[in-house]
């Protein structure tokens, strides 16, 4: 029972020690906010910078500083970003420093904030923002002993961002936060960044692109205002890169597999005409779709992008394959021309059979009359295009004994030789120009 009225009367001490504590914290931070409410009341203006008192020509310095919570990949359509940011501003007022004071003081009432001098500065590039209220306004001021402000703000903005695209998406942006003074010309107020660390980011994971890095300057010079004044400004340029995943999958390998698939037509029959006419039409249309799509998610533009050149190419490597076949088809189907000999200085002719059939003569089955001249077939190589052949008699329209006994060469346009070589050379003649053209492609956009 002791030990029970032991722990007892420790835990009531705790509480009373803790009790009294809260008492004279509280009476020191109500001493404190008494000594600010008189310093605020004694001939205090929050309309004067903190150095037009001191009536000199030397402008009050606000070291500028951002942490950036979300970062919203910018949008090719509307060219902006959006972000969650906190904006911190320091200065050092003298009009609020006292000896009494002892440790900052932490203000988010509005109405005390609104009592002292802010700089008031705005976002050149801003198209929207948004001051944050819940659960209530995200603003803190925070009142050092020796003077110095802290001034901090919870906003959601949207910066405008002027993006190039001619390398989308193998591009790389550079998207840009500006902070300006508004109505505080360089005399008055100066804008300048934190020494160490004036922009920080949290985990972005930005879902296009991907932060590089932060830099930080002053604004380039602007013709704008030129004729009111000049006003301090300051700028973040924040260095992004696409990511290339998203675009890989979605647009480069299925219009790599597309090409791919129009190239099968190549090992099919000439005779396929459905097969291969098919093939070719919906490899056709399917790229031609897809680039569609491309084009919806993208402004219009008077210059020509990567994915313009990409999808150009694929779409005319596909067309050139359906173009094959009509050609290949054509000749397949197309007769053979009449022969036309004519005498050489060796004594030898050549000339076209008459029908399709003297290109089927194999050894000295047939002897095809040209003119009035009977000629015997030697030789065939069908794969040369190629018949030998020798006169055996003169007719009466032709020149006595001018050709007898003389060797003829018959030079053979075979059209369906012809158009099975076309299709073999097609079958590495087009994988080799396209493995070149993504040798010229992606070192291209990626490097330069």
């Amino acid at each position: 029972m002791f030990c029970g009225y032991t722990k007892n009367f420790i835990a009531t001490c705790i509480l009373l020690n803790s009790w009294i504590n809260n008492i004279s914290v509280s009476g020191v931070l109500m001493k404190e906010l008494a000594i600010l409410d008189k310093l605020l009341n004694n001939d205090y203006d929050r309309r004067a910078t903190p150095t037009n008192h001191l009536n000199t020509t030397t402008p009050t310095k606000v070291y500028c500083e951002l942490f950036v919570r979300s970062f919203g990949s910018p949008n090719p359509l509307t060219m902006d970003y959006k972000v969650d940011l906190y904006l911190r501003q320091k200065w050092r007022d003298e009009r609020l420093q006292h000896a009494d004071l002892r440790q900052p003081l932490d203000l988010s009432d509005p109405n005390l904030v609104k009592a002292i001098w802010k700089p008031e500065v705005y976002f050149p590039n801003a198209k929207e923002a948004d001051f944050q209220f819940v659960t209530v306004p995200n603003l803190l001021v925070r009142i050092n002993p020796e003077g110095e402000i802290l001034y901090m703000l919870r906003l959601r903005v949207t910066f405008s961002c002027m993006m190039n695209l001619s390398k989308f998406p193998l591009d790389r942006q550079m998207c840009t936060m500006e902070v300006a003074s508004f109505s505080k010309t360089l005399e008055e107020l100066v804008l300048e960044w934190q020494k160490d660390d004036p922009v920080t980011t949290g985990d972005l994971g930005m879902s296009q692109f991907v932060l590089d890095g932060v830099e930080t300057n002053k604004c380039p010079s602007t013709k704008a205002f030129a004729q009111i004044g000049n006003y301090s400004c300051i700028v973040a340029n924040f260095h992004l890169s696409r990511s290339l995943g998203f675009h890989l999958v979605q647009s480069y390998l299925p219009t790599i597999l597309m090409v791919f698939i129009s190239w099968v037509s190549f090992w099919m029959d000439v005779n396929s005409v459905p097969g291969r006419v098919t093939l070719g039409i919906t490899t056709l249309l399917t790229v031609s779709h897809k680039s569609t799509n491309i084009q919806e998610n993208l402004p219009q533009s008077s210059y020509v992008k990567a994915i313009d050149v990409w999808m150009g190419t694929c779409t005319a490597f596909v067309f050139l394959a359906l173009l094959e076949f009509t050609v290949v088809n054509y000749l397949w189907r197309k007769e053979n021309h009449r022969p036309n000999y004519k005498r050489g200085r060796s004594g030898r002719c050549s000339g076209v059979p008459d029908t399709k059939s003297q290109m089927e003569i194999e050894g000295y089955d047939h002897s095809p009359s040209v003119g009035n001249t009977l000629v015997q077939i030697r030789e065939k190589d069908v794969s040369t295009n190629h018949l030998e052949a020798k006169f055996i008699r003169s007719g009466p329209r032709s020149r006595p004994n001018s050709f007898i006994g003389q060797e003829v060469s018959f030079e053979i346009f075979n059209f369906p030789v012809r158009a099975s070589t076309i299709d073999e050379t097609c079958r590495f003649a087009f994988p080799m120009a396209f493995a070149a053209f993504n040798c010229i492609y992606w070192p291209y956009y990626l490097f330069t």
